[in-house]
């Protein structure tokens, strides 16, 4: 892999470096990006969580890249793992608004607020740490929208 294309990815077609909450535009990308594949070209949303699992590897080895590059153990511009997360939690999701709006609240708030252990997960070595914590968060994040999907919204 290029050390261009693994910036690129890392920092998810460069959201990542928008100058306030770079995670949450990284989010707000995959969101998007999500919403097109599921709602315009009609692919099911569970598969978002087939594309997040397919995605991680390259989300830990170009975190870490980007990591080693930028002299910084889990550096901003890297969203990539937004991305990860974000569809691991609308996998959950229906062709819902109020679910698609809760996949993505639920999960930049659990990323931002890290609470059941999931802020533990950042201590792993390398790409793994800046990764694992938004699985956590998505994983949290999908059970939330299950529920909300269950209670019928």
């Amino acid at each position: 892999m290029t050390e261009r294309l693994a910036m690129t990815l890392a920092t998810w077609f460069y959201s990542g470096y928008v100058p306030a909450a770079p995670g949450t535009a990284g989010s707000v990308l995959a969101w998007a990006m999500a919403w097109l594949v599921v709602h315009r070209l009609g692919v099911p949303a569970w598969a978002l969580g087939i594309a997040a699992l397919a995605l991680t590897p390259v989300a830990v080895k170009t975190s870490e890249f980007a990591a080693t590059r930028l002299g910084s153990r889990d550096p901003s511009v890297v969203v990539i793992d937004e991305v990860v997360g974000q569809w691991i939690a609308l996998a959950a999701a229906s062709n819902s608004w109020p679910q698609w709006i809760a996949a993505l609240v639920l999960f930049r708030v659990l990323d931002i607020a890290k609470p059941l252990g999931i802020r533990r997960l950042e201590a792993l070595a390398g790409g793994k740490g800046v990764v694992a914590d938004d699985i956590g968060a998505g994983a949290c994040a999908m059970i939330g929208v299950a529920a909300v999907r269950w209670l019928g919204f």
